[in-house]
């Protein structure tokens, strides 16, 4: 099976997406005749997971998800990529202890369809999200 490779671009000095949207399309362009023009460390880029919520919506590197058990129960969590740490995957941070696999929690709830993952906002425009939980 082939993955679809795709990217979102946050600017961190405007906040708003350059890339944003389904399809990755570009929203505004940065045209310019030298790189020296703009500062790289400006801009975040968020790829994407491969996966889809319970909605069909792409889950982005960044995205704040709320995680949803048969029983009811849910907690909120963001995607990361974990390679700083030496653990190569896109994962959830800061999941509540109850809620550990001894995995990949992402890849976890994916594959065992016990759980529903929904978009609910991401880490960049909606950080209260996180904090709500905590």
């Amino acid at each position: 099976m082939k993955r679809e490779i795709k990217f979102r671009l946050w600017d961190s000095k405007s906040h708003e997406w350059l890339i944003k949207g389904e399809d990755g399309l570009v929203e505004n362009m940065v045209c310019c005749d030298s790189w020296d023009m703009f500062d790289p460390d400006d801009y975040v880029w968020c790829q994407y997971t491969g996966l889809k919520d319970k909605n069909g919506r792409s889950i982005y590197e960044g995205d704040t998800l709320k995680v949803t058990g048969v029983d009811g129960g849910s907690y909120v969590a963001s995607v990361r990529w974990f390679s700083d740490e030496g653990y190569p995957a896109f994962d959830l941070g800061s999941i509540p202890e109850t809620s550990f696999y001894g995995a990949n929690t992402l890849a976890t709830i994916f594959q065992g369809g016990v759980e529903t993952c929904e978009v609910i906002g991401n880490i960049f425009e909606n950080p209260e999200l996180l904090e709500a939980e905590k």
